[in-house]
């Protein structure tokens, strides 16, 4: 199938999701949006030529947690929600997107102004009340992407609203692999690319796996500065754990198994979008 037919049936899966948000989100329950939210998701990853594999998924948390990880692409977001859809900390820009940023305002996306200080604190309150409400947010502490073959340092700023609602918090970790089994930078969305040349890149990288890992969740502390290092250390030792562990992938292989069975991921149900 040629890369303008998959684009074009990306593009019908989005609208599908707009559908889906003003039609049956209003009838659903918290629990059946999510999971309408996960089945869509997956979906969207399947037309993008991608699987889901979760490692350690026995540690996750599911409710008050702060979710942080690497960033590599749009495609992240997708991935994160498609193991367990989670509101996101988004940059401004995004909310002008056509579809994808009227979805992402519709899934309590949170939007930062990252170039107003003043900003930055406001969406600090607002996550620290959303996590004390029992919810659960995700943020990319990079503060933008990288081709996920190393990490940039975590920024602690954010971090502040896990501490002020001591709430823990839960690292996990992205890598993208290709059929041969090698590190694949083709999800990346870095530089001076634009939204379409990363869409391309993937679509012509062939199958493509998304390994996500639940790293064990940290406990709240009075440091921020401290948790954002534990956290970055986390992730670090994940990705290198990844790279190099067969018998890990080989244990994570069936619990995507799982997921994939479970989930419907092959109908069109389900939704998330936003980029940070």
């Amino acid at each position: 199938m040629g890369v303008t037919l998959r684009k074009l049936r990306l593009l019908v899966h989005l609208l599908y999701g707009m559908w889906i948000v003003a039609m049956r989100f209003p009838r659903a329950s918290a629990s059946e949006r999510s999971e309408l939210n996960r089945v869509w998701s997956l979906e969207m990853l399947r037309l993008s030529g991608m699987k889901l594999v979760v490692h350690n998924d026995e540690a996750r948390l599911d409710a008050g947690v702060l979710v942080v990880g690497n960033h590599i692409s749009w495609i992240d977001i997708y991935v994160i929600n498609a193991w367990r859809p989670t509101p996101f900390v988004s940059k401004a820009e995004i909310r002008k997107w056509p579809v994808v940023g009227w979805l992402a305002h519709q899934l309590d996306t949170v939007f930062v102004q990252r170039e107003k200080r003043s900003d930055a604190k406001r969406i600090m309150h607002e996550l620290a009340e959303r996590l004390l409400a029992g919810e659960m947010m995700c943020v990319f502490p990079e503060g933008t992407t990288t081709d996920g073959r190393s990490l940039l340092p975590f920024h602690a700023n954010l971090f502040q609203a896990a501490v002020s609602a001591s709430c823990p918090v839960q690292p996990i970790c992205l890598m993208y692999e290709d059929a041969q089994g090698r590190q694949s930078t083709a999800p990346a969305y870095i530089g001076d690319m634009s939204l379409n040349d990363s869409l391309d890149a993937l679509l012509r990288a062939g199958k493509v796996t998304a390994h996500l890992y639940v790293c064990d969740p940290l406990a709240p502390g009075a440091d921020r500065r401290l948790l954002a290092s534990e956290a970055q250390a986390s992730v670090s030792a994940a990705l290198d754990r990844m790279r190099g562990a067969p018998a890990v992938l080989s244990d994570a292989l069936a619990v995507e198994a799982v997921i994939t069975s479970s989930s419907g991921c092959g109908e069109n149900h389900g939704l998330q979008t936003g980029e940070g």
